[in-house]
């Protein structure tokens, strides 16, 4: 089969498109055949290994993926062969063929496409965990999201109107903010030419923000908090902007505020049970046309490493996904 290697840490001008013998699922796992591969900022800090998963040399990125089931491993009940199905892999899935484990993998529900089945697990399923889960947002609150226009941030901007909130979308241009806009953000801040704090005090009068969502971090990170409401949460969500900030802690201090983690594959994996209800309801608001993935765009298998420095360039806005093309 064909796949996009990775055989030494480095940007994504190093990986190469490589034959290699077809994977054998062992028991409890799942062999599918690729349809489509979500591209995720995690891809591009696993190829520099950078992420907290590394795994062993070589190996293909990509790790969310939707296709149809080709084999499956001893012990094996809840999908079969032929089945559409979509999974997390962490890695491999820039490829024609991956193995899942079954208890990562998910029959795609009626009338679901590849492409949309293939970018719901990773920005959906992080965005609604931090939402939901870590930030317990309540109808009526103001949720401020960074980084509005990524895959996750998107995801968060159309979640948090689905749940009631007032969303103010932070984003680097005009094009990226109309986008927002569009999915029902009701403010918008271009953080380029606009002072986030000043901004943020004069849409909420002053009161501050409840929650922030942040998979941005750097320079952004600190105004943010600085511009919480009592009580307030922020949500530490990424690096997309590369550096780590460093936080006055009496800031959370100051305004009774949490500063909280959100480790979405860690808690699907200790969590099971939650996440899988989590994940229904995003079906249920996917299938009733309540949630819409935005589409960059549909990149070929020879293409992931353009797909990926396209993400390193901040050009896509919403999903990027890789379409296999079989032989």
């Amino acid at each position: 089969m064909k796949t996009i290697l990775c055989r030494q840490y480095g940007p994504p001008e190093t990986l190469a498109l490589t034959d290699v013998p077809d994977p054998q699922p062992a028991e409890g796992q799942v062999l599918i055949g690729v349809e489509a591969c979500g591209v995720n900022f995690p891809d591009t800090l696993i190829i520099e290994g950078k992420y907290q998963i590394r795994p062993p040399m070589p190996f293909a990125p990509g790790g969310e993926v939707a296709g149809r089931v080709l084999a499956v491993g001893e012990g094996v009940t809840q999908v079969r062969t032929g089945d559409h199905v979509f999974a997390m892999t962490g890695y491999g899935g820039f490829a024609e063929q991956v193995v899942a484990d079954a208890n990562a993998t998910l029959p795609m529900p009626d009338g679901m496409d590849f492409v949309t089945a293939a970018s719901t697990m990773y920005t959906y399923g992080t965005s609604y965990h931090a939402l939901k889960d870590r930030a317990s947002l309540q109808p009526g609150e103001t949720l401020l999201v960074l980084g509005a226009a990524g895959g996750v941030g998107l995801a968060a901007v159309q979640l948090g109107v689905l749940m009631g909130a007032h969303v103010i979308a932070a984003a680097s241009t005009e094009e990226k903010l109309a986008i927002c806009r569009e999915l029902g953000a009701s403010e918008t801040i271009n953080y380029t030419t606009d002072d986030l704090r000043e901004r943020l005090k004069d849409l909420t009068g002053g009161k501050g923000v409840d929650v922030v969502y942040d998979p941005v971090g750097d320079r952004f990170a600190e105004p943010a908090i600085r511009s919480l409401a009592w009580r307030g949460r922020y949500l530490v969500v990424g690096f997309a902007a590369g550096s780590i900030p460093s936080i006055p802690l009496n800031l959370a201090l100051l305004k009774g505020a949490a500063i909280v983690g959100v480790f979405w594959g860690a808690f699907a994996q200790r969590e099971p049970k939650l996440s899988l209800q989590n994940f229904n309801q995003l079906l249920r608001w996917i299938t009733a046309g309540q949630l819409t993935q935005h589409i960059y765009k549909q990149y070929s298998l020879t293409e992931a490493p353009a797909a990926l420095r396209d993400l390193l360039d901040r050009k896509v806005i919403g999903k990027a996904v890789v379409v296999v093309d079989k032989p």
